[in-house]
């Protein structure tokens, strides 16, 4: 259940974030998908999720 907690956080901060995470790259990756659905535009960002939990991964095993 603690996942599906942090999983959804994670999504609701991407999404908040994701005109400002565009620019470096993230949103735009294969697996990255935007809906558009009654005048709203939802982005599920699988691909750019993947990437930044490895990265996060990478810093806690250095540290």
């Amino acid at each position: 259940m603690r996942w599906l907690i942090v999983f959804l956080l994670a999504f609701v901060v991407f999404n908040g974030l994701h005109a400002w995470l565009r620019r470096f790259g993230l949103g735009r990756l294969p697996g990255d998908f935007s809906v558009h659905w009654r005048g709203r535009e939802i982005h599920v960002p699988l691909g750019s999720s993947v990437v930044l939990s490895v990265l996060a991964m990478l810093v806690g095993l250095l540290v």
